[in-house]
């Protein structure tokens, strides 16, 4: 038997649309880092990007499970002395970008390195509803119907 790798150019990508509304984001961001490293196909290679192209929606209306939409903090560095910002996941939510909230969630099950910021290119995040990608005519994956704890209820 000869192990199969697969090649740059025999890659097949799909487009795949998520609807975030309701769906737990830690959940939502592993089953995301899994299809765009491509791990549910039987033609994974770990050194090729062969995942699927991702858009998620709805992303302002993602879950946080306990009290972690006022507790969990965002940390980052100015570059200047003492220059540790933070900043909390409701002021994000509630902000600015709340799609960031998701990003970040996805780029952090990721591995580190050039494939993997590659693979973070192919996942598209919008907080609203509406999305310019309709021409790819992506397949619609039903996350919260996957497994009942995916879904946030109260």
């Amino acid at each position: 038997m000869n192990t199969f790798s697969q090649k740059p150019a025999e890659v097949q990508k799909k487009w795949v649309l998520i609807d975030a509304e309701g769906v737990v984001l830690g959940r939502l961001a592993a089953l995301v880092a899994s299809r765009l490293r491509g791990k549910h196909k039987p033609t994974f290679t770990p050194h090729v990007d062969d995942g699927d192209n991702v858009i998620i929606i709805n992303a302002e209306k993602v879950k946080l499970t306990g009290k972690k939409y006022t507790d969990k903090k965002y940390y980052w560095h100015t570059g200047h002395p003492g220059g540790i910002k933070e900043r909390t996941a409701r002021d994000i939510i509630e902000g600015r970008f709340p799609e960031r909230v998701v990003q970040k969630a996805v780029q952090r099950m990721l591995p580190d390195g050039p494939l993997a910021r590659q693979q973070l290119r192919n996942l598209r995040v919008y907080a609203g509803n509406a999305h310019p990608h309709e021409a790819q005519s992506p397949e619609l994956l039903d996350v919260a119907a996957l497994n009942a704890k995916n879904k946030r209820v109260a």
